[in-house]
């Protein structure tokens, strides 16, 4: 495979992975990031402890926050910014584009996993607004960005409306190290990808609140029959939420120690409020995020999703977790 020059769109926990194993497979790699002081360390230290404790940057790789010469003559762009700031990227990208700055082969690849607040759009959707006219994946899977970069053998699927785009980023990524699988379901990818995080931080909420292993079991496998039935609503596959990007990353993100999103549940079921937890958190917690476009899905589907309701009552509502457990429990029997 040619040596391709890839962008990558900001420097956070999963960017810096990925830009350190596309160096790895061979190819140009530059990494943007709107803050200055940002490129500077990374370009001198070549690490970011507060974030990538141990892992160095190789010497080819180059930080900038000149975003139209980061993505200039990008063969792949590969967005890793905050969910919510997926929009206003993509508008810089179309920008590029219309100066001539990359070329219409472009592939994109979004590794971020949320939902739009304002549009209750998963990210894809968001991207093909802003930026029709190139070719789109979705890589996600159950990966934590430390253990990716500490080169540690790991999955994830490759979502694609366009086959021939996702083979191509396959032989990318792919390695002795990260193995990657193709599918064609971009929206049950992404939605898997969004909600678990949901159900991750209900998962540190419980045990937060001193519950154990039963309690988390049944919050994963309940949380990802909601997730399905919302997933099969909007058009997805069911097979899908079975694999990688469903219980896969389920299983990762309620139980792996490097969960933020379980970090944040833990801190608000030990008494903090969700405010305290995300600052001490000092990440994203996408999971709090996508509380409130997830209910608001769910409702107008008209599917039935007690545990995103019971998490959004905690977050938009100030809802005791604890009388929000109360209330799962207490649900009209029913069978399963």
């Amino acid at each position: 495979m040619k040596k391709n020059k890839i962008s990558i769109l900001a420097a956070g926990s999963m960017g810096l992975a990925t830009a350190v194993l596309l160096n790895n497979n061979g190819h140009d790699i530059q990494i943007w990031t709107p803050i200055k002081e940002e490129a500077e360390l990374l370009n001198t230290v070549r690490e970011y402890k507060d974030r990538m404790p141990g892992v160095f940057l190789p010497e080819g790789i180059m930080c900038s926050n000149d975003f139209e010469e980061t993505v200039t003559n990008a063969d792949t762009v590969v967005f890793t910014v905050p969910a919510q700031k997926t929009r206003e990227t993509a508008k810089r990208l179309k920008q590029c584009l219309d100066k001539g700055l990359i070329g219409k082969d472009t592939i994109i690849v979004t590794c971020s996993k949320g939902i739009e607040i304002d549009s209750c759009k998963v990210l894809s959707e968001v991207i093909f607004e802003e930026i029709p006219e190139l070719r789109l994946c979705v890589l996600t899977g159950p990966t934590f960005a430390i253990e990716l970069a500490k080169e540690l053998p790991s999955t994830v699927v490759c979502a694609s409306d366009d086959m021939d785009a996702a083979g191509q980023i396959q032989e990318l990524f792919m390695n002795s190290y990260l193995r990657v699988y193709t599918i064609s379901d971009m929206v049950g990818a992404e939605l898997a990808g969004a909600l678990k995080n949901v159900i991750a931080f209900a998962a540190g909420i419980s045990e937060g609140l001193g519950f154990q292993n039963n309690t988390k079991a049944a919050l994963m496998t309940r949380g990802l029959a909601e997730i399905t039935r919302l997933g099969v609503a909007m058009g997805a596959s069911k097979d899908t939420f079975s694999g990688l990007a469903g219980m896969g990353d389920m299983i990762l993100t309620c139980t792996g120690e490097y969960s933020r999103n379980r970090k944040a549940g833990i801190l608000v079921g030990q008494g903090n409020t969700v405010d305290e937890a995300i600052k001490k958190v000092n990440m994203v917690v996408e999971g709090v995020l996508t509380a409130a476009p997830a209910y608001k899905l769910a409702q107008h589907h008209n599917i039935e999703m007690p545990i995103i309701k019971a998490i959004y009552d905690v977050v938009y509502n100030g809802k005791n977790p604890r009388d929000a457990v109360n209330d799962l429990m207490g649900r009209t029997k029913r069978a399963e």
